[in-house]
């Protein structure tokens, strides 16, 4: 009997896998890359590149891609900037970075060298939510090489609720190995139309955006992973990453609602606002998670703010 259970039981998980396997097989199929790619350390970054006028580097959240800016944001900017939109490590089309090296400063690190090779020197790096906090790791351990930081509803500093289980199951190696692929198999539209509602409250998600956004490319195996291992240690990096704001040198300009249900203003904004004096915040009364979408023309009035601050110091 145990030997049957065990055969059925590894059929069982062999389906599991299949599934998964040909689900990101048509998630490529169905969104393949919109970009050119980079190597950095022997990991391929993938990267859209348009426009001219100031190096302008766009990192987004978690769990997301470049294509969070290729819906309309690119195009609102590249006729004033050199736009250069990547996807972080482990998502969309660029390689994850090892275990235990996926820090919000290791990404930074990285990005900065894809930028680089891009040739942006100095860019303008503006971060989404989770990238918000890379963005901010860019600017502090490379001042020399950051025209400004642009924050948007970006986490800053500690909080004490506890981890969501989903990230604390799928980072672990167990998680990792069983879990992630059962969701990357069977998550379905319904799960992923809930959760843009979830992010973009009180807004809603412009017509046209999910099907542009690619969430199958969210439901990789190499996306959950990286996404629950990177969430799993965000707390601890950003504990250390608010013990250094004080040494911030470049121009910070921050957007954030302050009705965003996933990553509080006064918890992270208006705290930057004390910690230093290179702080500047647009907050928008009723606004959500997501303003690059929602308010883009506030979004964009804090690049060029950013900007101008830049090339006056």
């Amino acid at each position: 009997m145990a030997l049957f259970s065990l055969i059925g039981a590894a059929l069982v998980w062999g389906a599991i896998l299949a599934v998964a396997m040909w689900r990101e097989t048509q998630a490529r199929r169905d969104f393949p890359p919109v970009g050119q790619f980079v190597e950095i350390g022997g990991l391929q970054v993938h990267a859209v590149v348009a426009g001219s006028g100031p190096d302008l580097v766009l990192v987004h959240g978690a769990g997301a891609n470049l294509r969070d800016f290729t819906f309309a944001m690119l195009d609102q900017l590249k006729n004033r900037y050199r736009v250069i939109a990547l996807d972080r490590p482990g998502f969309g089309y660029s390689d994850r970075l090892p275990r235990g090296h996926e820090t919000i400063r290791d990404q930074a690190r990285v990005l900065r060298g894809a930028a680089g090779a891009l040739g942006a020197e100095r860019p303008i790096v503006l971060g989404h939510s989770y990238g918000g906090a890379v963005a901010l790791a860019w600017g502090l351990d490379a001042p020399e090489g950051t025209a400004a930081v642009v924050n948007v509803s970006g986490p800053s500093h500690p909080w004490d609720t506890p981890l969501d289980p989903l990230y604390a199951v799928n980072s672990s190696r167990l998680g990792s190995w069983f879990a992630v692929p059962a969701l990357a198999a069977f998550v379905g539209d319904a799960r992923v139309e809930a959760t843009f509602a979830e992010i973009f409250t009180p807004q809603s998600a412009p017509e046209g955006y999910i099907a542009h956004f690619g969430a199958p490319l969210s439901l990789t195996r190499q996306a959950l992973r990286a996404n629950a291992t990177q969430r799993a240690g965000l707390l601890d990096e950003i504990i250390a990453l608010s013990q250094r704001y004080g040494d911030l040198a470049v121009p910070l300009e921050i957007v954030h609602g302050d009705t965003d249900t996933i990553v509080s203003v006064e918890l992270h904004a208006t705290q930057m606002l004390r910690d230093t004096d290179m702080a500047r915040l647009t907050r928008l009364a009723g606004v959500g998670h997501m303003p690059h979408h929602s308010h883009a023309q506030d979004v964009i009035a804090a690049i060029d703010r950013a900007a101008a601050r830049a090339a006056a110091q």
